[in-house]
This record gives C-alpha cells, structure tokens and sequence, in this order.
C-alpha cells in the first residue's frame, strides 16, 4: 500500500469508512498526528469488519490534534508530543500511549537506496541549520567513503504544519547538537534555519517533496518510509554504532521507559541508550476528556483502544510499529477506570 498526499486531504480523511453517508450514530471520530496514521488505518478497517463501529479519524498533524479536542470537536485527540501533567490537568485531560516507532531521515539522491547512507546526530543538526548545505561536504563523506556523493545544494524538507513528528525529530537534535538546542530548540513547530528547505504538510507531505525533489533529505515516520520506498539513512546511535530503522531497533529505545512512574504516561524516547537502539524514537499519544457528557461515545472509542491493544499487535508489527507491553496496557485501563467519568461523577470503563 503506497500513501499518497491526496489520500489525506480533509474531504477523504475516513478511516475504515468511504464516504460520510455510511457512518452510523456509533461510529466516533479523531483527529491529529500523521505519524500513527497507516496503523490507525489498518486498526479501523479490522475493526469495523468485526464490530460494525466506524472510526473516523483526521490526519491533520499534533498541533491541529490538540486544538480539536481541547475545542470538543471530536472524540479523541492524538499527539506524538506528549503533554505534560500541568497541562493535561488544565485541559481535563488523560493521555495514553498507543504504541511506539521511528522517525527516520530518508534522502533523494541519485544512486543511492534505503541503508546505503550513514549519519550522525550532528550532521543532521548542520544540515537542518543550514551549516552543511552540499552532499559531498566533508563531514558527510568522512562518513561515507565508499558513496558517490554530488556536488549539488542539498534541499532541507521539514514539516509546515505543528507536527509531533517534528516534536520527536527536534527534541533528538537538541539532544545532540548544544547549537542546535540554543539556537531552535524543540516544539512541534520550529523556525527553521536552513535556507533552502521546502515544507510540507503532515508525514505524507514530507514524503512527497523527498520522492519529488532531487538531492532533498526529509524526515518521517518508519511506515511512511516503508511504503513509499524512500532511502532512509543509517544514523549512529549515543553508543556509536549506526544502526538501521526496524522494530527491534524501536523496541532496544523503549526498553528502558519507565511508564509507570511517568504522570500522564509522558516519556521521551530519543537517544536512548543501547547498542541497538534506533535514536530517533517516539510513543504516540491519545488525548481525551476526563469528564464526558456522551458517555455512550465514550465508552465506544475506549472500546476501540481496548480491541486495539488485544487484537492489534499483529498489524502494528507488519507496520513496523511495537505495541505497548501488556504491564503498560494495564496501567492504561486502570487510569481509564479511575479517571474517565461521566458529567455525574460515574465511572464510564
């Protein structure tokens, strides 16, 4: 299955559904990061098969995720950013993890294919601050010798719209680069520095402007990689080994995450230690309301995370995406039990 852009644009964005005239009054509706997208799909297609619930869900980015739900304008909300209590508390919100996977940089380059091309943490910090500008500067060769790398202006794709995405790529290259984190810092939106970059719209976008632009470098989700079969680079990890984007790299970060000493679930995942972890890793997110005046909704979309965590592990993997550990799982329907009520106080799970 290949992502296209047009698939994502707002009047098509139905999960499991093809036109709004089929939705019943059960179905429920979502909207936010792109990075959980192609399994989200495969999640609402299954799960309508099974049960006959719809789930209807907008592909419009973290930023646009967060700003519907807090406006109650869908039933749940999604971010790779995760929100930290305070804010979640001011939101009366809860957040849980749905499962976990890579942000990886991919190259359009003549010649080149998936894993030929290695990096470091601060080389993609020069590139993106416009310090590194063409493909055969020294600092890239050096790492790649046995490369034919052009003489030509390396273009810098990066996301236009408030993307967790961008969350996850900044906040490793923060980590990385001291300039970087003075100079940019990290936010689902950034100033971006370099001058000759192009933006898009969602991981979808970021993937068409690198398969359209020659000599460009971008950075997406591992399944957008995947099935649009773009170069992705090996990137050295904080233990220096350069590793290659897969699930059991993915699963080597998350290894260490200590979800259950993290208040509303929020843990950062990148540069990780481990020899084989993947650097630039990240959970993403569900956001909903503690208080519900629909709690029949309600109870629908828990049910569909609640299906999801038991039957959906098999279509995560086949995405490259690791589903969260059973442990994990239990906390979540135990903050679903404790937190989410209706308008007169009852438990709604």
């Amino acid at each position: 299955m290949k992502i296209s852009h047009r698939i994502f644009t707002p009047a098509l964005l139905a999960l499991g559904i093809c036109a709004a005239t089929s939705a019943v009054a059960a179905d429920i509706t979502g909207a936010g990061a792109t990075f959980p997208y192609p399994i989200y799909a495969k999640w609402a297609e299954a799960y309508k098969a099974k049960t006959g619930t719809g789930m209807n869900y907008q592909s419009i980015g973290s930023g646009g995720g967060i700003k519907q739900i807090t406006a109650k304008t869908v039933d749940f909300g999604a971010s790779d950013m995760p929100l930290k209590a305070e804010e979640l508390e001011k939101g009366g919100l809860i957040q849980f993890p749905t499962v976990m996977g890579g942000v990886v940089p991919v190259v359009n380059i003549e010649g080149i294919k998936a894993g030929d091309m290695k990096l470091t943490g601060k080389v993609l910090a020069d590139i993106y601050l416009g310090k590194i500008t063409k493909w055969n500067d020294p600092a890239i060769v050096a790492l790649n010798k046995d490369l034919k790398l052009p003489a030509t202006d390396i273009t810098a794709v990066n996301r236009s719209d408030g993307s967790g995405t961008t969350f996850i790529f900044t906040d490793y290259l923060s980590k990385v680069s001291p300039e970087w984190k003075s100079k940019v810092g990290s936010s689902t939106s950034v100033m971006w520095p370099a001058p000759s970059g192009a933006g898009g719209k969602g991981n979808e976008g970021v993937a068409s402007f690198v398969q359209r632009l020659k000599n460009s470098i971008g950075y997406v989700e591992y399944a957008y990689a995947k099935q649009n079969k773009l170069a992705y680079a090996l990137l050295q990890n904080r233990e220096g080994h350069f590793v290659k984007p897969y699930d059991k790299a993915f699963q080597a970060a998350a290894a260490g995450a200590d979800w259950k000493h993290a208040p509303g679930f929020y843990e950062i995942l990148t540069d990780e230690p481990g020899k084989d972890s993947w650097p630039i890793t990240g959970a993403t997110f569900i956001l909903f309301h503690k208080s519900q005046a629909h709690p029949d909704k309600a109870k629908e979309v828990l049910k569909f995370f609640d299906w999801a965590y038991a039957n959906g592990d098999q279509l995560a993997l086949g995405l490259d995406y690791i589903p969260m550990p059973d442990a994990v799982v239990e906390l979540i329907h135990g903050e679903w039990k404790d937190k989410v009520k209706d308008v007169n106080g009852k438990p709604i799970w």
